[in-house]
């Protein structure tokens, strides 16, 4: 049924053509609201990062405090004020928060707040030559986590209907407040890799449990950084529902089975699994063998190694993104053209990410080029750069289209014969097969009601026995499967460590030491952010295929 906009009786009714120009203009001024606080927290940030702008660390800590504390109040507003209000929400988006995507910002909120532990306890190791914002910032952040993953997790998929410009205000307040927070850890990440001076060193940090504190919440910065995007795209989607109405009947609910994982799916988790472990052994001995070697020929080999790994995989990934644009040319499934913002969102995202991937390969391959003399570990690199492109690019190919497919008709088929057997699922089943009728009876309630009579084995056999799976959708999801896992480990090296774009001298001797890390700080965390953003959108593919 077609929902309309219920008007309250003092208010008069207003034209669908006056809602949509003050929807339009109340998401204008959430827009720049959203645009003016981001370029300040971006100054700050920024400026923070250098020791000879008079813009200091706590400067931006300050910053970013406050406007947790103002999220925090609002997202209490909004809880409040929808909780008593009965029409406030009176349609959700199925499409939005799937809860694969809340628990993934579950996982990552749980790393978050033992980081902001770590932070606490390593500030709280020399407070008495510190700013006390320094030990407040990590407190403030874990309340923020608690507060906005439990608003995340019970109101992602709202379409709000009351206080529409306060909500839109709001909601991209808090998404403007996420993306600071990245930017500030990608920030202090970047400087500690490149050594910069820290508060560390303006105050003894010289006790083991110390060290450990400082060591702990550097190595938790990427689950952080994962969590403040993860946010920010699920606000961005509560932002783009504010005020909307929903046709139920264009919606497609795909709800994630965990019965699909019994059917024989072998070779795409078993080549995946393969993969993951052996990039695992592969960062272990490049993280030693870079960092506690000296030796040339040790860094040499291990970065060989990497070269060597990074090219099988992306080769590989490349060659199952083809085939699976090979496959949706013979898929018989319809293109799904209804709206969705969170489709919408991710396709933006993945085509908006990859570009900082697509930078840091150009360089590379310009900088490898015009370069002499050439060797081996220039070759392998040049090579790496290249099929880096290619994944990308082919990987996204394949997702888009996966994504813009309809679920299998099959399955609403199966799903809808269920549905009628369900209603005879309270009965008896010996009652049931002792009044089945003759066929001469008169007193069949199936004869008189029109419908077939339905036996309690058929009955059993039709919720017991499990759908048949066409060749094109096991390959799908083999596809699928691979490049979920595959993209794991691909955000696991870079964010937990391996940065052959420094390891390697190439481009550094070729751009210089302050632009070519520049680049690279600048256009990494998009290249990490891909990955992990790739794998919930492949888990999508996975559970519509």
């Amino acid at each position: 049924m077609t929902e309309e906009p219920v008007h309250q009786p003092h208010q008069p009714p207003s034209t669908p053509a006056s809602k949509e120009v003050w929807k339009k203009g109340g998401r204008m001024f959430s827009i720049l609201l959203a645009v003016h606080l981001a370029l300040l927290a971006c100054t700050l940030v920024s400026s923070g990062a250098f020791e000879k702008i008079a813009v200091h660390d706590y400067d931006v800590f300050f910053l970013l405090t406050v406007m947790m504390l103002i999220v925090i109040i609002w997202i209490i507003f909004y809880l409040v004020g929808t909780s008593r209000c009965p029409d406030a929400i009176l349609c959700k988006d199925s499409h939005a928060g799937p809860i694969w995507l809340r628990g993934g910002l579950i996982l990552f909120a749980i790393f978050s707040l033992v980081m902001d532990v770590f932070k606490i306890g390593y500030y709280s190791s020399f407070y008495s030559c510190l700013s006390a914002i320094k030990i407040i910032y990590p407190i403030v952040q874990a309340i923020f986590v608690v507060v906005q993953t439990y608003f995340l997790w019970i109101s992602a998929k709202d379409c709000v209907h009351v206080h529409l410009n306060v909500t839109r205000c709001g909601l991209m307040l808090t998404l403007t407040t996420n993306l600071a927070v990245w930017m500030s850890a990608v920030t202090d990440e970047s400087v500690h890799k490149a050594h910069s001076n820290s508060s560390a060193e303006e105050c003894n940090c010289n006790s083991q449990i110390c060290q450990i504190f400082k060591n702990g919440y550097f190595w938790l910065y990427p689950f952080n950084i994962e969590y403040s995007l993860f946010a920010s795209a699920m606000v961005y989607v509560m932002w783009k529902n504010v005020g909307r109405f929903i046709d139920h009947h264009s919606h497609h609910i795909h709800r994630l089975k965990f019965r699909l994982f019994r059917r024989t799916f072998f070779v795409g988790i078993v080549l995946g699994l393969i993969i993951l472990v052996s990039g695992l052994g592969v960062l272990i001995l490049y993280e030693v063998q870079v960092n506690s070697s000296t030796e040339s020929s040790k860094k040499s080999q291990a970065l060989t190694m990497y070269y060597i790994f990074n090219i099988v995989c992306l080769g590989l990934m490349s060659l199952v993104c083809i085939g699976g644009s090979v496959i949706y040319r013979f898929d018989k499934r319809d293109m799904d053209r209804h709206k969705n913002p969170t489709r919408t969102l991710d396709v933006a995202l993945l085509m908006g990410a990859a570009l900082g991937q697509y930078a840091i390969s150009y360089y590379s391959i310009v900088a490898i080029v015009a370069s002499t003399p050439r060797d081996a570990i220039s070759a392998l690199n040049l090579t790496y750069a290249l099929l880096m492109i290619a994944q990308h690019t082919f990987q996204n190919i394949f997702i888009i289209e996966g994504l813009h497919r309809q679920p299998p008709k099959e399955d609403h088929k199966h799903d809808s014969h269920q549905k009628d057997l369900y209603g005879l699922t309270f009965v008896n089943i010996n009652a049931v097969s002792l009044r089945v009728p003759d066929s001469g009876s008169a007193l069949a309630p199936s004869a008189a009601s029109g419908t077939e009579a339905i036996h309690p084995s058929d009955l059993v056999r039709s919720l017991t026995a499990p759908k048949k799976m066409n060749w094109r959708r096991k390959f799908l999801r083999e596809i699928s499967m691979f490049l979920l896992l595959s993209n794991i480990i691909l955000w696991i090296m870079p964010a937990f460590g391996a940065r052959p774009q420094f390891d390697n001298d190439t481009e550094l001797n070729f751009y210089g030491d302050s632009m070519w890390p520049a680049i690279v700080d600048i256009c990494l965390p998009f290249g990490i952010f891909y990955r992990m953003h790739a794998v919930a959108s492949l888990l999508e593919v996975y559970i519509m295929s």
